[in-house]
This record gives structure tokens, C-alpha cells and sequence, in this order.
């Protein structure tokens, strides 16, 4: 069987759980709803699919891949009539399993009628709750933390949908921002603190809520605010958007590394440009950690930014270095040894008469296991580098993430494993240093760093510092989500 989860070129970075996209009160709401997922495509490439909802009934669609190669047809769209509509891409850090039970948006039949969820984000006490729920009698179909806040709206005494789902976030932990459709309504809401992104956004008379606002350019929408933290929006197609605060307000916690890596530079998050803050985070590296070097080269491609930005601060040439393959798909070779050592030459090649002779500044985003970085730098040597020196514009990356990033287990992230001198031998380059947390702080705007008081952002994964309770890792003897059945698909 041909494998389907060797991705040889992206064992290096840490991965998104999903985006989520939603329009109501648009005459071809599907269409819309797979453009807006295509401009997410970054957040998801394991599955997509759409809900859409005509007035009387509700119409699926979902599919393994990507958005182009799923709703690609006028046969599919036209099977998702509608002026509402929501979609999801998958990434998958809860619920692992390659089902096609796990592909959201999921669906539901309860005491209001039909309930559509898209959920971006992990829930921290998922297994807590499955565990209460299946002893009361709940049934389970899917492997994901998602479906806990399915059962719990069901088993909800509010009197309709919005009460129902603020009683069943009420009893949840984590981090979450979710597309809900119900009653004809469409509901966008994000958890207390925030740590997930959802903007709100406007077409003609057509409302629109997406993870990122490169979705609400796809379709011309007009980005109108971001969906605050602990906020439920109520959006009915014909009235202005109604917002509620049901829950405690507890500052905010944004994820920093939708800055750093996750979101698209052409998006505004939280206020902010993307791709100017990783410009900002390029220049504060080479403040902090310049050398003498003749050229700066990004691992592409998201490392392009911050090695502009570090080659305006170290006044060096910018270069192409390394060029990227932009067509590579799922591999169809078994992933033996010899094919993963030569894997990263699928992704990324080396440009020798930019390199050769030169001292090289390398800039990334980030380093994860290092195995990428290890062959990259590698390869730059073998095209006639004098000197490789590695920066990467995030600091070292020392703790797993529990708030839906597909990080490894935290005795696989090799900074959680080595020193900086240590890893940098690992990765064989001539000198290997990071940005400072306060440094990443500065690049976002908070002046003073990230001491001046509260945190702004959920900066776990480098600091440790864990702003919501992780309940199901302090809980033993719980069942894993997928502990039931482990289903391949071909």
C-alpha cells in the first residue's frame, strides 16, 4: 500500500489543526465557502469540506485532500445549495486516524434541529469529558476532541442554539474558534482567551467569519473587525451582527506563532500585518545576533520575510539561494532511508552561483526535530559555501503545544533536547542562534518585551508558560480519542 503520511519535506516545522470559513446570506454561499477554504489551504491539506443550508435542509461535502482538488467541479457546488454555508480545513492533532468521520464540518440532528460545527483548535480536557459523556451513554462516531462540544450541546437544556452552545463552551478548556450553523443563524466564537484567530468580514449585504482575512480578500469581502476574545457573534443574513460576552473575560493569550509561522503574510491578525511583523522579527535577529557574512539566504518559503528583514538591519544582499519546488506533491516511493535522506531535495534546491565562495546567512522561522534544517544546511555547503550560519527568527522551541498545533512530543523537539551549541553541531552549520523572546516581543509591537507585565500571547511551545489548564496530561487512566478503532483509508 502506497503510504499516505510521508511528507519528507515537512518534517521540520510544526503544523496547524485547520481553518474555518462561513458566509451567510450569499446566492452562491458553496462557491464562496471553497474559495475562502482554498485561501486557507496553509491551515489544512489533510481534508476539507463544506456545510451549506438552503432554509429547510442542511448539504455535505467533504473529501481527503485539498480544497482544488475536492470542489473542483459545478456538480459539487451545485450539490450545496444555499445562501449559507461553512467549511473547515483539517490538519489533525486531535483524532489522528485518517477517517473520513473526521473531516469537519460535523454534523448533527439535536433537540433544535440540525447543528453544523467547524472547530479550529484543541480542547485540553477533551478526554475528561468523553470519558463523563460515554459513561452516561453517549456514542461516539468520530476520533476528535471536536465531537465532545457536539454531545454536550445535545445533552444541553438551554432553549435554543446559542444558549446550548454557550452551556456546552461553559464546560470546556482549550483553545477554540468555531463556524457554527444552526436555526438558520450563523454563530462565530472564540474561546476566552483568544488564542485562536477569527475575523468578521462583509460582502454587499452577505456576512462573512474565517480564520484569516487572505479569505476575505479571495472573495472581495470587506475585513470589517477581529471577533474578540470570549465573543459569540450571531449573524441571521438580514439583521447587523448581534455579540455576546457569556463567558468569564480573562485578558488575552493570542498564539505568537500565527505571527512567526502559521498565518499567511498577506494576512492582518489581531490588528497587525503578518509579514510586516516577520520583517520586524528578521531585523531584531540580526540586532541580536549579526556576523560578518556576505549574502542572507531565507529557507523558503517561510523564512523569505525575516531574512528581508535581517538583511535590511545587517546591510547584506538579500538572495535566492535556495529555490523551492512549488509542485510537489505526496510522494509515490516507499519512505526507506535512502529516499528520506534524499526527500528535502523534493522541496528545496540549492542555487550554487548565488552560494559558492560566500559566507551565508541562513534564515528560518524555526527549528522543530532539525532534520530539515540539518539537510538544508548540508546542502548549502555542498553547493561551495564558505561559512553557513544558521538564524532562526522564533526563539528554540522547547515545549509541545496543547492548543491545536501538531507539535512532537516534547522529547522530540530538539531544543528541548540539546543546548544551542549542541543543536548547532547537530545541524552542522557554522554558528546557529535564535531571537530572543523579548526580541519576538519587540517585533510585534510590545515594546518593552515580554516582562513589561502580563504576557500578551501564549508563547508556550518557547517558554513553557502554559495559559490554560492542560487537564487530560495531569489525568491518568483516561482513553485516548482514538484508542477504539484505527481505520486506513486507501
Amino acid at each position: 500500500m502506497i503510504s499516505d503520511s510521508f511528507h519528507p519535506f515537512d518534517d521540520d516545522k510544526l503544523h496547524e489543526e485547520c481553518g474555518v470559513f462561513g458566509i451567510i446570506g450569499a446566492s452562491d454561499a458553496a462557491a464562496h465557502c471553497a474559495l475562502g477554504l482554498h485561501a486557507l489551504q496553509h491551515r489544512g491539506q489533510e481534508a476539507a469540506g463544506i456545510v451549506s443550508y438552503d432554509d429547510i435542509h442542511y448539504h455535505q461535502f467533504s473529501a481527503f485532500g485539498k480544497v482544488g482538488d475536492s470542489f473542483n467541479s459545478e456538480e459539487v457546488i451545485k450539490g450545496l445549495p444555499g445562501k449559507t454555508a461553512i467549511g473547515h480545513n483539517r490538519y489533525s492533532t486531535s483524532g489522528k486516524a485518517r477517517r473520513a468521520a473526521n473531516i469537519q464540518p460535523l454534523f448533527a440532528e439535536v433537540s433544535f434541529g440540525g447543528l453544523a460545527l467547524a472547530h479550529n483548535g484543541n480542547l485540553t480536557n477533551a478526554r475528561l469529558l468523553k470519558k463523563q459523556l460515554v459513561e452516561e451513554g453517549s456514542i461516539f462516531r468520530t476520533t476528535m476532541d471536536t465531537e465532545v462540544i457536539i454531545h454536550l450541546i445535545a445533552l444541553s437544556k438551554g432553549v435554543d442554539a446559542v444558549e446550548c452552545l454557550v452551556d456546552a463552551l461553559k464546560q470546556v478548556q482549550g483553545a477554540y474558534s468555531m463556524v457554527v450553523l444552526a436555526e438558520g443563524r450563523m454563530i462565530g466564537v472564540r474561546d476566552p482567551l483568544g488564542v485562536r484567530p477569527l475575523v468578521l468580514g462583509r460582502l454587499g449585504s452577505s456576512y462573512v467569519l474565517a480564520s484569516e482575512t487572505c479569505a476575505l480578500d479571495i472573495i472581495g469581502a470587506r475585513f470589517e473587525r477581529d471577533i474578540q476574545p470570549g465573543e459569540l457573534v450571531i449573524l441571521d443574513g438580514e439583521n447587523p451582527p448581534q455579540s455576546l460576552f457569556p463567558f468569564v473575560r480573562t485578558g488575552q493569550r493570542f498564539c505568537v506563532f500565527e505571527y512567526v509561522y502559521f498565518s499567511r503574510p498577506d494576512s492582518q491578525v489581531e490588528g497587525r500585518a503578518v509579514y510586516e511583523i516577520r520583517k520586524a522579527l528578521g531585523r531584531e535577529l540580526a540586532k541580536e545576533n549579526g556576523i560578518a557574512a556576505d549574502i542572507v539566504v531565507p529557507v523558503p518559503d517561510s523564512g523569505v520575510p525575516s531574512a528581508i528583514g535581517y538583511a535590511e538591519a545587517a546591510g547584506l544582499p538579500f538572495e535566492l539561494g535556495i529555490i523551492r519546488n512549488h509542485y510537489v506533491g505526496r510522494t509515490f516511493i516507499e519512505p526507506g532511508d535512502q529516499v528520506r535522506h534524499l526527500g528535502v531535495k523534493l522541496k528545496h534546491n540549492a542555487n550554487p552561483a548565488v552560494i559558492k565562495g560566500k559566507r551565508v546567512v541562513l534564515v528560518d522561522d524555526s527549528i522543530v526535530r532539525g532534520t530539515t534544517s540539518k539537510k538544508i544546511v548540508q546542502m548549502v555547503r555542498d553547493a561551495g559555501a564558505m561559512e553557513v550560519h544558521m538564524r532562526i527568527s522564533s526563539p528554540p522551541t522547547t515545549h509541545s503545544c496543547f492548543y491545536g498545533v501538531d507539535t512532537p512530543s516534547q522529547d522530540q523537539l530538539l531544543a528541548h533536547q540539546m543546548s544551542i551549541e549542541e543543536m548547532r553541531q547537530f545541524i552542522g552549520a557554522d554558528s546557529l542562534l535564535f531571537v530572543s523572546v523579548d526580541g519576538m516581543y519587540r517585533a510585534t509591537g510590545e515594546a518593552s518585551g515580554r516582562n513589561a507585565g502580563a504576557p500578551q500571547y501564549c508563547d508556550a511551545c518557547f517558554t513553557g508558560d502554559y495559559a490554560i489548564p492542560v487537564v487530560d496530561n495531569e489525568t491518568d487512566g483516561l482513553p485516548l480519542l482514538d484508542s477504539v478503532l484505527v481505520e486506513t483509508a486507501s
